[in-house]
């Protein structure tokens, strides 16, 4: 047997989301065939594809106790050889790493990647203690915002390394509109408020543009109260074409909303300027043009491209003048779009995460 690397994924169990396509990039990764792929994940985890790479699942995470698991599972693995890779890094799985740690962490043997970072004060303060104590650590991200944060609290061993994107995904570009699309889950912070005021705008004004819209909640199985709100607000209009997707789709379904449609991703400008979007890279892999606030790590990809636009405004009326923009060229947009996909694909390839996760022999393993 060839080595292992540890992948802790507490949340993932479906097909669906970000977290599903990131740790699938890396299963599919044939390159590195002395590694084992051992994957951590939600109890009731059915991961389609990922098994099929031949990725060992370990269905164990119950996400009421997910944090007290992952504790005392990390204090397994560190003890046992092997590599231990978290590959969505947030605070609290930097205190656990440190509480579950006996003695020193060897070089190579903890890799932590930081999808984004919004560093307050007493965070700062605490990432800063844990670099002092575990300066082997491997701490990685996507952007050299997030990096620049990281070492700036003490970690020397930061690194900027691509987003994986999903190499299954590809498209052809579409010579036709057929509909807008929100994509993933109802969230605030994405701008899910804007969309049901633009299907307001569009319904009081008698128009009868097509709009899919995922309705299904965040990966905590849940909506706050102002998109419950929300919710309410959209099933009131009755706006009659539109076409509400309220549960996760399948991996196939979910590829298949993009087709001939223009992606609205009216995100939160300041939670988002400099986070990936893996909205936009699926929009993108499969000839969907997009609509992304200005200023953000989404605009600049896309206007990079020429594959969509960003809008200071992310009101109903600026969106709406933006689709038609769109709508008169849609397959100009949509083969930028492919175009972006085909790069993205060549720049975010898993290969560059895997050769920092596999380079070097870790200490014990």
């Amino acid at each position: 047997m060839g080595r292992v690397l540890h992948i802790v994924e507490p949340t993932l169990e479906s097909e669906a989301g970000h977290c599903f396509s990131f740790v699938e990039s890396l299963c599919a990764a044939r390159n590195y065939a002395d590694f084992e792929f051992s994957l951590w994940a939600d109890r009731r985890a059915k991961l389609g594809t990922i098994e099929e790479y031949g990725a060992r699942i370990h269905p164990y995470f119950l996400r009421r106790i997910r944090r007290i698991q992952e504790l005392f599972l990390l204090r397994k693995l560190l003890l046992q050889p092997g590599r231990i890779f978290i590959s969505t890094s947030g605070r609290t799985d930097l205190i656990l790493v440190d509480l579950a740690t006996r003695g020193d962490i060897p070089p190579k043997k903890v890799f932590m990647y930081f999808h984004w970072l919004r560093l307050s004060q007493a965070k700062a303060s605490l990432f800063r203690k844990v670099a002092r104590r575990h300066p082997h650590i491997e701490v990685l991200g996507p952007t050299e915002t997030v990096v620049r944060d990281l070492r700036d609290c003490g970690f020397s061993r930061a690194f900027v390394v691509p987003y994986p994107i999903s190499s299954s995904r590809a498209s052809m570009p579409s010579d036709e509109f057929s509909s807008l699309l929100y994509a993933g889950a109802a969230r605030q912070d994405k701008g899910f408020g804007l969309i049901v005021d633009l299907v307001e705008m569009l319904s009081s004004s008698n128009d009868q543009t097509p709009i899919k819209v995922q309705t299904s909640p965040d990966h905590y199985h849940r909506h706050d109260t102002k998109t419950k709100e929300d919710l309410e607000r959209l099933r009131r209009i009755g706006y009659p074409w539109l076409e509400e997707y309220p549960e996760t789709l399948s991996e196939k379904a979910y590829e298949g909303i993009f087709k001939g449609a223009i992606c609205l991703q009216p995100y939160d400008r300041e939670d988002f300027l400099d986070r990936i979007s893996g909205v936009t890279l699926d929009a993108l892999s499969m000839g969907c043009p997009v609509i992304v606030p200005s200023g953000t790590w989404m605009a600049h990809t896309v206007q990079r491209f020429e594959a969509g636009i960003a809008v200071d405004d992310l009101s109903a009326k600026s969106l709406k003048k933006a689709i038609e923009v769109i709508r008169a060229n849609y397959s100009l947009f949509s083969a930028c779009a492919v175009e972006a996909g085909i790069v993205l694909h060549k720049e975010l390839s898993s290969d560059h995460l895997m050769e920092h996760l596999t380079a070097d022999e870790p200490s014990g393993g």
